[in-house]
Order: C-alpha cells, then sequence, then structure tokens
C-alpha cells in the first residue's frame, strides 16, 4: 500500500475543521478514524496489481550509442479498472529516457508501454522489475505491487573504425589486382601472364613464356589468400585503464573489428581468443557474412579484469589453436612490467612459429604532458612522460629485435595504423 499527496491534504484540512469545531482528544481521534476509513475504502476499491499480466518485446540489441526501444504490455484481467503510474526500473547504464509512465487500463483490456534506452556502457544490461502503483477512486491511498518481467538489451561494441574500412578496401583491392596496379612481393602467389607495358618490372618478365609468344609476357602476382589470422584480445587488468572517455580494450576492440573486416574481405580466416588468466570468448571457424556479427556478439559482454594477464597460458592456448603458421595479432598494453616479466620470456615460443604484432593503445594525454612547459608542475609532468615515451619506444625495439612487429598508436589511430601494418605485411608476401 502507498499514500498519495492528497491524503496529506485531507488530513490537513480535517486538522483544521477539529481545531475549530471539536478541539478536543474524541475529536481528533473521530478524525483519525474517519480518514483510515477512507484509506481502506479507497485501496479496497483500487485495481488489483499483482493480478496484471505483462509481456516484453522489442530490441535485444542495439549499437553502443545507439537507441534502442523495448516494450511492455500489460493487461488487466480483473473486473476493476487500473489506474496510477508504472515504473520500469533498468540499471543507470541503461540510460533509459523515461522510466515512470501513466497508467490507465480498463477491465480486460491491455496497455502497450514503451521505454527507449540508450546505452552507455557495452554488455548485458537486464531489466530489474516492474512496478505499478494502482491509485483508488479517491485518490488518497494506492494498492503498489512489483513484477519480475525479464529482458536482455545487449549494448554492442561502436564499431566507429568502419568509417577506415572503404579506403583499406581500396587498397586491398589495388594489392589484389582488381585495378590496374599489379603488385610482386617476396611469397605472394602467381596469378597470370600478360603482355608487358612500359613501367613493368623487368624481373617479372617470363623468358620463357615470352619465347613461346610474340610479345615479351610478365607474370602478374596476387598477395597471399587464405591465410590465418588470430586476433589474441587482452582482457586483463592493463585493458581496464581508461584513456580519455574510454576503457584501453573498447579500442582494441574497435582495432580487432576493423582488421578482421579487412582480413574477412581479403580472402584469410579470422579466429578471436579473449584472455586474461583463461579463455574468456573465442570465436573460431566463422567465414562470410557471420564472421562480424559472431565478433561483436562475443565481445560485447566482455569487461576486463583486474588480474594480471597470464602471458604462459595465452601463448600455450595459440600454440594449441593455431596448428598452421598464422599472424598472431596480440592486443595488449606495451608497458614495462607486463611486457618484461610476463610476455618477453614466453614470447620466443610464439615468434618461432608464426608472425606476431603487438597493437597496444597510446595515452594521447601523455605526448601533451611532454610538451608542456609552463610552471614547475607541468615541467614535473613532461618528465615523467618523456619518461614514459621512453620505456614504449625501448620496449618496441626489444619487441621489433625479436621478431614482432609493434602498432603503438593513440585510440583514434589504432585501428587504421594496424590495418595498414597488415595490408603491408601482406603486399610484402610476409603473412
Amino acid at each position: 500500500m502507498a499514500l498519495t499527496g492528497r491524503l496529506g491534504l485531507v488530513a490537513l484540512a480535517a486538522a483544521a475543521v477539529v481545531g475549530l469545531l471539536a478541539p478536543t482528544g474524541w475529536g481528533v481521534v473521530v478524525a483519525t478514524a474517519l480518514l483510515l476509513a477512507l484509506v481502506a475504502l479507497d485501496v479496497a476499491l483500487a485495481g488489483s496489481v499483482r493480478g496484471l499480466s505483462m509481456a516484453r518485446d522489442g530490441d535485444s540489441v542495439v549499437r553502443l550509442g545507439e537507441t534502442a526501444t523495448v516494450c511492455l504490455t500489460v493487461t488487466n484481467p480483473s473486473s476493476r479498472r487500473v489506474r496510477g503510474r508504472l515504473r520500469d526500473a533498468w540499471p543507470p547504464s541503461a540510460e533509459a529516457r523515461e522510466q515512470r509512465h501513466p497508467l490507465d487500463i480498463p477491465p480486460g483490456e491491455r496497455r502497450r508501454v514503451v521505454t527507449t534506452l540508450r546505452p552507455t556502457r557495452r554488455g548485458d544490461r537486464v531489466a530489474h522489475r516492474v512496478t505499478v502503483r494502482a491509485v483508488g477512486p479517491l485518490g488518497l491511498a494506492a494498492r503498489q505491487g512489483s513484477h519480475v518481467v525479464p529482458w536482455r538489451l545487449r549494448a554492442l561494441p561502436p564499431f566507429t573504425s568502419r568509417k577506415h574500412l572503404p579506403s583499406r578496401l581500396a587498397r586491398l583491392r589495388e594489392l589484389d589486382g582488381r585495378s590496374a596496379v599489379m603488385v610482386r612481393g617476396q611469397g605472394t602467389e602467381f596469378d597470370s601472364l600478360r603482355e608487358y607495358v612500359l613501367g613493368d618490372d623487368v624481373r617479372s618478365i617470363d623468358w620463357r613464356a615470352s619465347a613461346r609468344a610474340s610479345d615479351v609476357m610478365v607474370r602478374t602476382w596476387r598477395p597471399e589468400r587464405d591465410r590465418q589470422v588470430l586476433l589474441v584480445l587482452d582482457c586483463g587488468r592493463t585493458a581496464a585503464g581508461r584513456v580519455g572517455d574510454a576503457p584501453r580494450l573498447d579500442a582494441a576492440m574497435d582495432a580487432a573489428l576493423l582488421l578482421a573486416a579487412l582480413a574477412a574481405r581479403a580472402g584469410d580466416r579470422v579466429d578471436l581468443l579473449v584472455y586474461d588468466r583463461s579463455v574468456r570468448a573465442r570465436v573460431q571457424s566463422v567465414t562470410g557474412d557471420g564472421l562480424l556479427p559472431a565478433l561483436v556478439q562475443a565481445m560485447a559482454p566482455i569487461d576486463a579484469s583486474l588480474v594480471e594477464p597470464d602471458y604462459r597460458g595465452m601463448v600455450a592456448t595459440v600454440l594449441a589453436r593455431a596448428s598452421r603458421r598464422s599472424l598472431v595479432v596480440l592486443l595488449t598494453a606495451l608497458d614495462t612490467a607486463p611486457v618484461e616479466e610476463g610476455l618477453l620470456p614466453v614470447l620466443a615460443q610464439l615468434t618461432r612459429r608464426h608472425r606476431v604484432v603487438l597493437a597496444s593503445v597510446a595515452d594521447p594525454r601523455v605526448e601533451e604532458m611532454a610538451s608542456a612547459r609552463g610552471d614547475a608542475d607541468a615541467v614535473y609532468d613532461a618528465a615523467a612522460a618523456e619518461r614514459s615515451r621512453s620505456d614504449r619506444r625501448r620496449l618496441a625495439e626489444l619487441l621489433g629485435r625479436r621478431g614482432v612487429e609493434v602498432v603503438d598508436a593513440p585510440p583514434h589511430l589504432l585501428a587504421p595504423d594496424l590495418a595498414d601494418r597488415y595490408l603491408a605485411l601482406k603486399a610484402a608476401g610476409r603473412l
């Protein structure tokens, strides 16, 4: 049961009447009894809350930053009208624009209540409960009850880097020979023969074919196809650090999605492994149009865990899954302690069998601090930032000497830079 503001006004009026006409104890008792009787009558005449039946429908997935609508259908099977308010409770990160709705359902009828949500975080957002307050005909009191009406809205990674995909696909078409540019690199696959034109690399001339033909013939090449690309996403402690207004993990996911879309269009096979101290998610043997939906569904509920990543277990899992030579893209932090103590001791096992690229999210704030010279505090900040940059450069050089390609870029550049590195490796036939 719940009391309304109207009861307070009626009680105030009753107090005034008692004070003027019967300012005695019995007057107070009579007025109180009358108010209680009115409240009891109002509650008795109010529509049944527990008898309502409810069902949901609407959006179950939404891309982060976009809006979704979830509809709640409320049916009143009783013989009394249900009039009042309804609260559809969602967690704050679901960003429900309107959670309280007026409700007026005649007997035997149903009403639809629409809630618009705009999630501010990735992952699953679960509806808490629906609370209905049915006010009596006098408006003094109300029946109140809650119903559990389950619904799950999954907020997918936004994939903001998809704006870079058309330009990278154009470069891929050039490498693939679908435009006028043909490339030759170490390890690329033979495509076809054609007549020599001015500007062709003389090293591509096929002298045997030229001897059989009436013109000079050159070989054309295309990038290697059907290679294996394994995306390894570190979701350990360092992935939880925020760069700007988002965790590093979100920028790493965005870069992984762009690379996966590009590699799939290039004819390569893409798998995903999300790891901290165990396998948190995986996508394997998915091709074609189902790849990106599978990746975003696997990434959506993943949050960074506050534990040190187990690089030894991560490398062992990669070696167990990738039996043939692959491009392993490790999206992790380029921080001194985790890399030197965890990754470097087991790196040789990985580079011995696979081509390895390490992609890391750099903090643009460090660059700003390194150039600041306003006062003594700014100078100290600049010295700390320069030390951090020096450590990252040293680690990148150390990894490079061990055969690892390093991509270290701020969040808005990590995805395109990683895609460019993939295209460069593909053009050189180094996958």
